[in-house]
């Protein structure tokens, strides 16, 4: 996720730095961020209402027909309603390429991130079809599910991206977080990511299964519930710790926004996970369990892209800003004596 530098310079002409995105290209980025979030919980309302086999085969409804039945009841109609939900998403994705087509050239990221997550959209539909023909296998309901962490992860980026200003993209100055902060950073992102794994095998040992005959991955819930704890416990500590850098060091307030903002994302997410689980996993827990799944994987993104991928004047680009600061102080010293 590296910054575009600045073009070098050649016979005394000034560097070009790439555009800005216009409003109209930040619209659509958020909007697919958005879309993509949505469409896990709609997804988790097709499994939590049993729905999954509401239509039982694809890419039609049933052998006869493209669309639900009003034999096939609700259980149909929850189902092909989220079928029909990727074409809103498609035309998004369709509008977020054409949003950046101009720029292309110029804003190779934008591009690049907006035609990865065109490419999802038939590659969550095929493996969406293919849990349908194994009749809701729960590793292949798992996978869909990842799939669609990867898509959030891309739409993030994408977001975040879209709102440089051409002077970032210009800077090749160093990362926002400081070099102590980098590998925290990047157990964050791990962590949340094993976090939201585990929690998808947890799914699966589960009895939300998406249709009462469905199998489910013949694991203990209780053994996986503890494993899948884990990770979230020592995320917790990362954070903490984090935390306690960002707030003791002097340190840009956007990166300190990222990592407030993924703090009360986990502590949310906690507490509706262990609400759930003692509970014995009321749908509507579980529902907001996996939309908190998705604002996790977004805020993680979020916290690392902002603390890797930034670029601000004074950081040195391989040592940090502290290890910087003499070099800085030299060339200052330098300029003086030039001056005099």
């Amino acid at each position: 996720m590296e910054l575009d530098s600045v073009s070098p310079t050649s016979a005394g002409k000034p560097a070009i730095s790439s555009p800005a995105a216009g409003k109209t290209v930040r619209t659509f980025a958020v909007a697919s961020l958005a879309a993509n979030i949505a469409i896990v919980v709609t997804g988790g309302a097709v499994r939590l209402t049993a729905s999954g086999l509401g239509c039982p085969e694809w890419p039609m409804c049933t052998p006869d027909s493209l669309t639900t039945t009003p034999e096939m009841g609700v259980h149909g109609i929850i189902e092909f309603g989220n079928r029909l939900l990727t074409f809103v998403l498609a035309a998004i994705a369709f509008a977020m390429v054409f949003s950046v087509w101009k720029i292309r050239a110029e804003r190779r990221d934008l591009f690049g991130l907006s035609v990865a997550l065109l490419a999802g959209i038939p590659a969550q539909a095929l493996l969406g079809g293919i849990t349908v023909w194994t009749g809701l296998n729960p590793w292949i309901v798992g996978g869909h599910f990842i799939l669609s962490m990867v898509l959030i992860v891309l739409a993030t980026v994408l977001v975040n991206r879209a709102w440089l200003t051409p002077a970032q993209l210009a800077s090749v100055n160093g990362p926002l977080a400081t070099r102590t902060l980098r590998p925290l950073l990047g157990a964050l992102g791990v962590l949340s990511g094993l976090s939201v794994v585990l929690g998808v095998i947890v799914t699966g040992s589960g009895p939300h299964a998406g249709d009462h005959g469905a199998a489910r991955n013949g694991l203990d819930p209780d053994l996986m519930t503890r494993i899948h704890v884990i990770p979230v416990y020592l995320l917790v500590f990362a954070l903490a710790v984090a935390l306690y850098l960002v707030f003791r060091h002097a340190t840009d307030g956007r990166l300190r926004s990222a990592l407030l903002l993924l703090t009360a994302v986990v502590l949310a997410q906690g507490a509706i996970g262990y609400a759930q689980h003692f509970l014995h996993l009321p749908i509507v827990l579980v529902g907001l369990h996996m939309l908190g799944a998705s604002l996790l994987t977004a805020a993680a993104a979020h916290a690392v892209f902002t603390g890797f991928a930034r670029r601000v004047p004074g950081h040195d680009p391989v040592v940090g800003s502290v290890d910087a600061a003499p070099a800085r102080s030299g060339a200052a010293a330098s300029e003086t004596g030039v001056r005099r």
